[in-house]
């Protein structure tokens, strides 16, 4: 097999070991050798997802968005007053909730709004802040899944440029939440793709996995996107070829960063839309296509992205995607006025609806 870095590292360690003029006992041998393999093998494997669904939506898509947002900042003296970004939405018990993440100057935190329709939104309040292991800056920026009778939602804790992801779980629609003591998911080892950081997670359910789609951060701060899966939520193996999305091209609008990915299947594959960073810190929103949801490419029908309006027109990011029965793709998004790569941006929440391509035999099934 190929040695990663991680491995040689720890094949060195061996090494020093079988040198030292006090020798090594079976067990502390068998020790290092079972490190070695847990370092090459225990949270990493190669995998692809089921099949994409083969009806729905496929590209070319359009896209339309309402003028004015759907959940504003709060007052200057809340705890969302300064952005209020990354709309993650389930529907529980026939109600929309919305985690969306709000930043008052100093903290991010994450707070739930309910909607009956996903579009008039009442903002019930704080539901989650970082304490613990997570510090003091952040916990929010996240994604929530509903499994069986509750809502997992996996968040981003930690200080900036350090970030590990948590999972809180709520049996009650949100109103009270337990969380894990530790990170479901931790910076790699050095010299992977996502040595100093994971953030922006955003998990589906195929079968009997959960698969998370995140950013990982390396000691160049490049921001790029990786996989991982897991059966329970809680604990998670990497892929093993992670990334899967490198940053574009120079000049491109995501040359910068990728993150804040948001993953749907239709039309025979899987799609996602992400996030993308520009030199000048504009944000867009770009889209990518997989036939296994692992092997990720840019799609070039795809347009990114931009704000229109004056709320957006810096900053256009954070989405969240919902199929619906017509066939098309509601997206609720984070927007800003101000060109930053994370908060201060005076972010509100929008929502609009990509349009694709339908099969015949979806066009005829509909009649």
């Amino acid at each position: 097999m190929t040695l990663r870095v991680g491995q040689v590292a720890n094949l060195r360690a061996i090494a020093n070991l079988a040198r030292r003029r006090t020798p090594i006992s079976a067990r502390q041998a068998k020790c290092a050798v079972f490190v070695l393999l847990l370092s090459g093998c225990g949270h990493y494997a190669d995998f692809t997802l089921s099949p994409p669904d083969p009806s729905g939506p496929t590209a070319p898509f359009t896209w339309q968005a309402s003028p004015a947002p759907v959940l504003t900042r709060g007052d200057p003296a809340a705890w969302d007053s300064s952005d209020v970004l990354n709309p993650s939405i389930v529907r529980f018990n026939g109600i929309y909730l919305n985690l969306y993440s709000g930043y008052d100057g100093h903290t991010w935190h994450t707070g739930i709004a309910s909607a009956a329709d996903g579009a008039q939104w009442q903002k019930i309040g704080r539901a989650i802040s970082p304490e613990g292991w997570e510090g003091s800056y952040i916990a929010a920026n996240g994604t929530a899944l509903v499994s069986g009778k509750e809502i997992f939602y996996w968040y981003v804790g930690g200080p900036p440029g350090a970030h590990k992801i948590g999972l809180a779980r709520s049996k009650n629609g949100g109103l009270d939440w337990a969380k894990n003591p530790e990170p479901v998911l931790s910076p790699g080892p050095r010299g992977s793709f996502d040595e100093r950081a994971v953030a922006d997670p955003y998990v589906i359910r195929r079968g009997e996995w959960f698969y998370m789609v995140y950013l990982g951060q390396d000691r160049a701060s490049r921001q790029r996107l990786g996989i991982a899966r897991s059966r329970d939520g809680i604990g998670w193996e990497k892929m093993r070829s992670n990334p899967v999305l490198e940053l574009g091209d120079a000049g491109a609008f995501d040359e910068m960063g990728l993150g804040e990915p948001a993953v749907w299947t239709s039309g025979g594959a899987y799609w996602m839309l992400y996030t993308g960073r520009d030199r000048a810190e504009t944000r867009r929103i770009g889209l990518a296509r997989s036939s296994d949801g692992v092997r990720w490419e840019r799609e070039l029908s795809f347009r990114p992205l931009a704000g229109t309006e004056a709320w957006n027109n810096q900053v256009l990011c954070d989405p969240e995607v919902e199929l619906l029965p017509d066939g098309k793709i509601r997206v609720w998004f984070g927007g800003g006025d101000v060109a930053a790569p994370d908060q201060g941006v005076h972010g509100q929440i929008g929502v609009g609806v990509l349009t694709g391509r339908m099969a015949p035999e979806d066009r005829a099934a509909r009649r």
